[in-house]
């Protein structure tokens, strides 16, 4: 596994400030976030999970797989769940080129912004990976969207690093307005299912709401 960050520095948030990383630290909210579905089975123990607190989460879906679990993904939907952009086939920014880039968020933008589902008025984007060129920022913020990152990586999806380390990850870093990241996804199952109830009842015990990203 390639090293990542946790926590995210600062200073790459000072640079790359136009992307969102993080909100106000005034207020006891914490934005949850899930990236790389929908799932079967997976997504919809998330949503069951989220529902015992009250709690609402942004999920950052691949169009393709909403496309081939449009019953899942609408459920996100009638939950009160935000939607996001997450590339039609979960591409790598700094591994593909401008054109075929955004011909892809466009693919997956057909299959989460349609006409029927109105599923809210923003439009968020976060890349795969967290890797994504100027240009390519440049051209998406251009379409409307706001550029989601995170200030906290709980790195669930790492199969190398304990259920224990992926919730010391969580608990260690996350502040008021913290934006976490989890994967709705089959390889992130095991470190998720031990760590997001935990996560929920940990801060829900210490006053936090749980809000959507608008």
């Amino acid at each position: 596994m390639k090293p990542y960050l946790v926590k995210t520095p600062n200073l790459i948030k000072f640079f790359f400030k136009h992307w969102v990383w993080s909100f106000s630290k005034k207020e006891k909210v914490i934005y949850v976030t899930f990236d790389d579905g929908p799932t079967p089975e997976i997504t919809e123990w998330v949503l069951r999970q989220l529902k015992k607190y009250n709690a609402k989460a942004t999920f950052f879906c691949i169009g393709k797989n909403a496309q081939e679990n449009s019953k899942i993904f609408q459920k996100l939907i009638e939950h009160g769940h935000a939607i996001g952009n997450h590339t039609n086939n979960h591409l790598k920014g700094s591994k593909t080129k401008l054109a075929t880039y955004l011909n892809n968020v466009e693919l997956a933008e057909k299959e989460l912004y349609n006409s029927k589902l109105k599923t809210h008025n923003s439009k968020l984007f976060r890349p795969p990976y967290g890797k994504l060129s100027l240009s390519q920022a440049k051209k998406i913020r251009a379409k409307g969207y706001k550029i989601i990152m995170w200030d906290v990586l709980s790195a669930d999806f790492d199969t190398s690093i304990s259920k224990e380390k992926c919730l010391e990850n969580v608990i260690r870093n996350t502040e008021n307005g913290s934006i976490l990241v989890f994967h709705d996804s089959i390889k992130a199952k095991e470190n998720l299912q031990f760590v997001l109830p935990k996560v929920l009842a940990y801060y829900s015990e210490k006053g936090f709401l749980f809000k959507k990203i608008s």
